[in-house]
């Protein structure tokens, strides 16, 4: 019966993660339709992925007894998926200036991965030192990831209009902190439930603050580009949530 509930818990997960991930799909639709990324920020989705990549590994048996950590083999590998198509299509459209400026921000975070997936596989003899160092180095970037929403949330209340800040990403980043943070407490595992400890309480305040300005405007007119920016920057969260953009394992 716990199992089957553990799995439930999983599912959920997995779904409302996967539904965070393709959030930003909407904003990069216009980055292909315009053909430039304008003054958009590429971090968000760089870290996402380091993000991602980190959650995959610490679920892989090299890292995670067996296949203990399965849910967050699948949800961060497709996330992976994701946040990578957003970086390539970034990359693409950038100017010149821009290219370079993901090259060195990537390029770095890829090497420091690669570092951590070769010291944890042989730098480390047991299991429990292994989770210790992907699980705590995974654990700060998803805090980082959960910090991006406060952003927009600052905007929210500036405005007092929620039009900055979309529902659905509200909704599916508490949904997937709340699942994620239940699933860690049940498999008694920090480095899983860690992250949704900050994005959840993130999460409730979102909704809180739609409820509370769902139907206020705002008192003038925004500048429609500035409007997309802020919803493209929170896409990850992410935490997590994204934000997570984002944790997406949490």
């Amino acid at each position: 019966m716990a199992e089957a509930f553990r799995m439930v818990v999983a599912v959920l997960g997995n779904v409302a993660s996967v539904a965070l991930y393709a959030a930003p799909s909407v904003t990069f639709k216009r980055v292909i339709r315009k053909k430039s990324t304008e003054e958009f920020s590429c971090i968000p989705y760089i870290v996402a992925l380091l993000n991602c990549l980190l959650f995959t590994w610490y679920g892989l048996p090299v890292v995670s007894k067996k296949w203990e950590n399965f849910p967050l083999v699948t949800v961060n590998g497709v996330g992976i998926l994701f946040e990578l198509a957003f970086v390539l299509i970034y990359f693409w459209f950038s100017t010149p200036k821009g290219k370079v400026k993901v090259a060195m921000i990537t390029v770095p975070v890829l090497i420091v991965f690669s570092a951590i997936a070769i010291a944890s596989s042989f730098a480390f003899k047991d299991h429990r030192h292994r989770k210790n160092l992907v699980g705590g180095v995974g654990l700060g970037v998803s805090i980082a990831m959960y910090s991006s929403p406060l952003v927009a949330m600052k905007k929210v209340i500036q405005t007092k209009s929620v039009e900055f800040m979309p529902l659905p990403l509200s909704f599916f980043s508490f949904l997937a902190s709340t699942m994620w943070l239940t699933y860690g407490l049940l498999i008694r595992d920090i480095y899983v439930a860690g992250p949704s400890v900050i994005g959840t309480p993130v999460g409730i305040i979102q909704l809180f603050l739609h409820c509370k300005y769902w139907k206020r405007k705002v008192r003038e007119e925004p500048n429609k580009e500035n409007t997309e920016k802020v919803d493209l920057e929170m896409g990850h969260e992410k935490e997590c949530v994204t934000v997570v953009p984002t944790n997406c394992n949490s």
